[in-house]
């Protein structure tokens, strides 16, 4: 279950492209969740995803 904090929700991501995944696509598919969603709730908190990066920043 991913975490439902934003702040949290970063954290939680940033670990996951960083370690496990090429591409945040690759992670919204694995683990069922809502690109749209889940970047909307972390522009809401200032931060977009870099793909150059593969995080948010």
């Amino acid at each position: 279950m991913i975490p439902k904090d934003p702040v949290m929700l970063l954290s939680f991501l940033n670990l996951k492209l960083r370690d496990y995944y090429p591409t945040f696509e690759a992670l919204c598919e694995d683990l069922d969740i809502s690109a749209a969603e889940t970047e909307e709730k972390l522009k809401a908190i200032g931060y977009e995803y870099d793909k150059s990066r593969n995080q948010f920043v």
